[in-house]
């Protein structure tokens, strides 16, 4: 399940990193499926409902921030609301994000549109990352399980220093500054004009927030985002994507309630075979999932051209029937609305 990925109660006993020689496996299964079941394409496309749903986000933690300046809580409670409703709402948004830099709010033909959603979504995280995100998760879909290339990758430091139940703690207690800054070490590209301009309206709203609510306020949605990208029930996502849970298969869903804060972005192994299908029409690509040892060392790594597609047959049969029973449920809806027509 979704919190077992969160368990470090097991040393894991893996090399420390263990090399997977397959080619990044949804290339092939995505060319497979669609030959076999084109009417997924009827499910690619973009949903705006999305900006309707992060502005409401961004509306609460503004409000938060109102209640701080008003109330001034003490600590213990700063951080309690912080853990408890920033970090949740921080996590949402940044989920928002990613599926925003997938241009699935305003379609590919809008790019602008969905950088300026995404640097909106981005304002109560408070530390600049919208921009950044998107052009090195292109790299995570491009080069999924490269050792170089992937960025969510972790480095063979963290590998060698992270292997202890307690130094794992550590780990996911220090993952918002890892995870944040490994692609500026491990793979740096040019800084762009986008991300200047993320950066400095994130600085903007910052001061403005320390201006018009005060600092507690302020420190409100910077904790809310290091706890929420950190030690936080919504960030165990970040392991049961991808870690070895299950022999040579590298990608991993989660099927469970937290979706509805995430984007679904727990549907990650039909994310990856399909990255420009909206967030809401992924409950139609469904799976099994399966669990097994974690750590910052159990991830598939590879570096040659080749396949196995058997590891996701299973997948494959599953989804189909999934996928022929929505096509069926949309065929029926088209002629009811000729009839009344």
């Amino acid at each position: 399940s979704f919190f077992n990925a969160l368990k470090l109660g097991l040393k894991v006993e893996l090399d420390s990193d263990r090399w997977e020689y397959s080619e990044e496996p949804h290339v092939s299964r995505r060319r497979e499926i669609l030959a076999k079941y084109p009417q997924i394409k009827q499910l690619m496309g973009s949903d705006p409902w999305i900006a309707v749903i992060v502005t409401c986000e961004v509306a609460v933690q503004l409000g938060f921030c109102h209640v701080i300046r008003v109330t001034q809580p003490n600590w213990a409670v700063l951080l309690l609301v912080a853990y408890a409703v920033g970090a949740t709402l921080n996590h949402s948004l940044g989920s928002a994000i990613h599926e925003i830099g997938h241009n699935l709010a305003f379609g590919h033909k809008r790019p602008w549109a969905n950088r300026l959603l995404a640097i909106f979504c981005n304002l109560p995280i408070a530390i600049p990352m919208a921009i950044s995100y998107k052009k090195y998760h292109t790299d995570h879909h491009r080069w999924l399980g490269h050792e170089d290339n992937d960025v969510d990758i972790p480095t063979k430091t963290e590998a060698r220093l992270f292997r202890h139940p307690l130094t794992k703690l550590l780990w996911l207690c220090a993952h918002p500054f890892i995870h944040g800054l490994r692609p500026f070490i491990k793979s740096p590209k040019p800084t762009t004009p986008w991300e200047l301009f993320n950066f400095t309206v994130c600085m903007t709203f910052d001061l403005s927030i320390y201006v018009l609510f005060g600092w507690k306020s302020l420190c409100y949605l910077i904790v809310g985002t290091l706890f929420g990208f950190g030690p936080h029930p919504l960030a165990g996502h970040f392991i049961s994507e991808h870690y070895l849970f299950s022999g040579g298969q590298s990608t991993h869903s989660y099927y469970g309630p937290l979706n509805v804060l995430l984007f679904n972005v727990g549907y990650h192994i039909e994310h990856h075979d399909f990255p420009y299908i909206p967030y809401s029409w992924l409950r139609v690509l469904w799976d099994f999932i399966t669990k097994d040892q974690l750590g910052p060392h159990a991830r598939g790594v590879n570096n040659s051209n080749c396949t196995r597609p058997e590891l996701y047959e299973a997948v494959q049969k599953d989804m189909a029937r999934r996928i022929e029973l929505v096509a069926t449920s949309n065929r029926e809806k088209s002629k009811a609305y000729e009839l009344d027509s």
